[in-house]
Formats: structure tokens, C-alpha cells, sequence
């Protein structure tokens, strides 16, 4: 992003005539989003940005997360679980239908999850499911689920968005057209433009506020600055430009709201690709690397180091941020006994969000001054998911882990990192198993500890949430303990 060029747009955009602006109808919302989703699916696709368009507003759960990170009843109205915590019996919601009439019931927990769970599923987050044993419907209202061993997350895992619940009759077209039980359906997809909602009249519960909600593709830093001052949208829940927020906070006409995220900025590693199978390499990386300098520069500050896979937002944890210091010296050291030798070169590949492109730029500088050359690569989303997290065939990458409390990725056989520990699997197994929240939080800092140990992934910072809104908008949420953009509860203030 070239500084001349934005303030230019900023410079033409303050002698606009403000009356011209915002002039969508008092129940219409337009707000922009970094990355355009892959699909509308949720349950078929890992990015996020399906995520932030479909959860709450298009799709539902059995439980959800709300705005302060708590699990709550959605189409499960209430739920009792068994003293030895492998039953959980869910009381659904009634006279719930989707946005294409279909009644949801309780063989529609069966079929999606049985979806979720199958051979061929191609679900992001299937090893969520893996602990369910069986489901029985002693009535339409009423579905048991049985785990095959007590799963302390079991809850908190079904409000992901993967978890939503889907139709038979239109669970293979929800790629491209959506059909849920949620307060907004799907009205028009422009590809590279926007996604148009609009309010749906066969929902089950109490009617939005708003009528019609438009999600306009904004990648760019400085598009997106003038969008907001234009007037072309309304809010940026994930403000991509943190240099232009005081500029923001000075202007009575807007609401600048910084909160913090469950997103994990990391370099991580191909450890199936030579010398990153070597710890001793990846400290080396992470001693490198100025973090703190890396979030002044890349974030303005804004975002919080980190030294394992875990945000300060969640329970048990440890900061860690200091385990790896900026030491050049200490990392030439460790690259010399691996046998890395000076000009040893390698590929970052960068997607387009600009944390991603802007921490990469830093990154291969700090590394030129320890004599590794970092070339990088900026990819377009479609490919980085293809190439990166599905085909593994990468060297390192820059981007944020979004889901929260997600430490089950490093236990996984065949994640994109291609991370393998006994002594980590173990410690997750005896984690998911233990229902005792004191023996949970010392599990879940044993986790965080291993982490920072292996340094599987040079960890980052914590990415803030930078929100900017017209002021009198109402109901946004400050802090992303999920990566959404839920507009079921905002409004406009009278």
C-alpha cells in the first residue's frame, strides 16, 4: 500500500459534502469484510471468512457463542448432561423451519452430524465429532447424544461453526445457496463484489431489526478507509488499517471499538520440509524475529505477543511471550550447530490480508540479518487454502488461526504443519478427557508449555479487533471470541 495514495483518497474524501453520505434506508446494514468466502457452506470449507458471512445469521447450532465467548442455548432451547459425562440430552427449539420451509427436528441433528462424522465428510472440523458415539430421538423435540468417552469441550465444540445444522434436501447445494434456520437468508452474490441478505419471514424466532444486510469485499487497507468516509459502508467489524484509526477516534461520526480476537498471528512451518524438522532451527527462526517490532510496525502496536498457541482472552493462559527473545546472535548460533548454512534460502507464502503481508515483509528482513534469504510470495486466497492448508506444499506461511482454543490442531495426524509429538498428543488426550476444571486449566497450561518448548511455529502476536462503525449503529460486538460477524442483534439507534 503506497502512504502517498491513501492520503490522497483520505484528503478527497474529508471535502466531500456529508449530507451525501449513508444514504442506504434505516434498516439496511452494509459492512465490508477482508477476504470473500470460498462458499457459503460452513460445514464444508475451513475459511473463516464462511464463518464470518453464515454463523448466526444464515446458520445455526444446537449451542452458540455469544458476544462475551459463553456458551448458550440456540436451537437447543436447554440441555442436562450425565454425572459420568458421556450423555447429553438436548431439548430442541419447536416450530423451527428453514428458510426453505423444511422442519428442523431432531433427525435433522442426526443427519448433519451423522454428515459431519462420515467417511467422505469434508468437513474442516471433523475431529469435533469424533466423540460422538451415537444419537437417538425419543422424540422429534428431544435428541441423546452419547460420547464415546467424557469430552470436557464437548459444548463449546458444537457451537462452532462447523456444527450448524443443515437439511438433507438442500445440504449439497449450501456451497452456493444457503438454506438455514438463522434470522437472514440469502438474497444475491455478486463474486468479488458482495453478499446480500435480507431478512427471513419464516424464522422461528423474534425478527431482526434489520432488513437487509450487504457484506462488501474490501481486501485493500486504503479502500477500505475510504469506503468508510465515502459513506459506501456502514461499519468494518476487522478493520484492516490500524494507521488510520486515530484519524477515526477524532471524528465524532464514527465509533472506533478495539477489542481482541482468538486470532493466533503465526510463521508457521512445513515440518515435513527439511530443516524445519530440526527444533533447533525453528528456535533459531523465533530468536530472529523482533516480534514486538513486528506489531509496532505491522499493527501499529495494537496486537499483543505471544509465545504459544493461546490468546491472553482464554482460560489458563500463560504468557510465554518471553521465551524466545530477540537475540541474532543466538539464533546464528543454533543455525551453525543444525548445519543451516548462510544463504540458505526458503519461501513464505503470503495470502492477502494485510497482518499477513506486512509481518512478511519483516519477517524476511529480520531473517537477511542472520543470513537466511526468505523469498516471498503473495498468493490469492483460493490458493493458499488449495496449495497451503490442503496440499501441504509450502515452506512457511504468515496468517491468523482464528478459531478459539484450537490447541487440538497440534494433536491432529495430518494437519498442515505436519507437527508430530507423543509427549503433546498425550498431554491433549488426558486434557479433552478431564472434566475437573482445575485439572483442565493445568492440563491446558502443559499444552501451551510444550508448544513454546517445540516451537512448532514461530508464534507472533495476538491479532486486536479493530472496529469502525458510523456512530448510533448498536448491538456490533467489540471483542471476536468467534470469527464472526453476527448482525442478529444490531440496530439502529432512534
Amino acid at each position: 500500500m503506497r502512504r502517498s495514495s491513501l492520503l490522497a483518497a483520505m484528503g478527497l474524501l474529508a471535502a466531500l459534502p456529508w449530507h451525501a453520505a449513508f444514504a442506504g434506508p434505516p434498516d439496511s446494514l452494509t459492512l465490508a469484510i477482508p477476504l470473500e468466502p470460498p462458499g457459503l457452506d460452513p460445514t464444508a470449507g475451513a475459511a473463516a471468512a464462511i464463518r464470518e458471512v453464515t454463523y448466526a445469521n444464515l446458520f445455526q447450532g444446537l449451542t452458540r457463542i455469544d458476544a462475551q465467548g459463553r456458551v448458550i442455548p440456540d436451537l437447543a432451547k436447554s440441555w442436562t448432561v450425565s454425572p459420568d459425562g458421556l450423555t447429553y440430552t438436548f431439548d430442541l427449539q419447536t416450530g423451527v423451519t428453514f428458510s426453505d420451509g423444511t422442519p428442523f427436528d431432531c433427525s435433522i441433528v442426526q443427519f448433519s452430524y451423522g454428515r459431519a462424522m462420515a467417511p467422505d465428510s469434508v468437513n474442516a472440523q471433523k475431529q469435533l465429532f469424533a466423540p460422538i458415539d451415537k444419537i437417538s430421538c425419543p422424540s422429534p423435540a428431544q435428541a441423546v447424544i452419547t460420547l464415546k468417552a467424557a469430552t470436557s469441550t464437548f459444548l463449546y465444540d458444537m457451537a462452532w461453526g462447523d456444527a450448524v445444522m443443515v437439511a438433507p434436501k438442500s445440504a449439497a447445494t449450501n456451497k452456493t445457496h444457503p438454506v438455514g434456520t438463522g434470522p437472514f437468508m440469502l438474497s444475491r452474490w455478486v463474486p468479488g463484489d458482495r453478499i446480500e441478505l435480507v431478512r427471513n419471514p419464516h424464522y422461528w424466532g423474534p425478527a431482526p431489526k434489520l432488513a437487509s444486510v450487504t457484506f462488501r469485499i474490501i481486501p485493500d487497507p486504503a479502500a477500505a478507509t475510504a469506503a468508510l468516509l465515502s459513506g459506501a459502508i456502514d461499519a468494518y467489524p476487522d478493520f484492516p488499517a490500524p494507521e488510520t484509526v486515530p484519524k477515526f477516534q477524532h471524528d465524532p461520526r464514527f465509533t472506533v471499538a478495539i477489542g481482541t480476537t482468538e486470532g493466533k498471528v503465526i510463521m508457521a512451518l512445513n515440518e515435513a520440509h527439511k530443516p524445519f524438522d530440526d527444533v533447533r532451527v525453528r528456535r533459531a527462526l523465533a530468536y530472529a524475529i523482533d516480534r514486538k517490532s513486528i506489531v509496532e510496525a505491522a499493527y501499529s502496536g495494537l496486537g499483543q505477543v505471544i509465545g504459544s498457541h493461546y490468546t491472553p482472552n482464554d482460560p489458563g493462559y500463560v504468557d510465554l511471550a518471553d521465551t524466545y527473545p530477540y537475540d541474532p546472535a543466538r539464533a546464528k548460533s543454533l543455525l551453525k550447530a543444525a548445519g543451516v548454512k548462510r544463504g540458505f534460502t526458503f519461501t513464505i507464502m503470503l495470502p492477502p490480508p494485510s497482518y499477513a503481508q506486512r509481518a512478511g515483509q519483516l519477517i524476511a528482513a529480520y531473517l537477511s540479518q542472520v543470513g537466511i534469504n526468505a523469498k516471498l510470495e503473495s498468493v490469492e486466497w483460493a490458493k493458499w487454502l488449495s496449495q497451503v492448508f490442503t496440499q501441504t506444499d509450502y515452506d512457511a506461511t504468515v496468517i491468523a488461526h482464528v478459531e478459539a482454543r484450537d490447541l487440538d490442531i497440534y494433536a491432529r495426524p495430518h494437519y498442515y504443519f505436519n507437527y508430530h509429538s507423543p509427549k503433546y498428543d498425550a498431554l491433549y488426550a488426558q486434557y479433552i478427557a478431564a472434566t475437573d476444571p482445575a485439572t483442565q486449566t493445568t492440563l491446558v497450561q502443559q499444552l501451551q508449555r510444550q508448544l513454546a518448548e517445540d516451537e512448532p511455529n514461530i508464534f507472533l502476536f495476538a491479532l486486536p479487533k479493530i472496529g469502525i462503525w458510523r456512530a448510533g449503529l448498536q448491538g456490533m460486538w467489540t471483542n471476536d471470541p468467534m470469527p464472526v460477524d453476527d448482525v442478529t442483534g444490531v440496530s439502529w439507534a432512534k
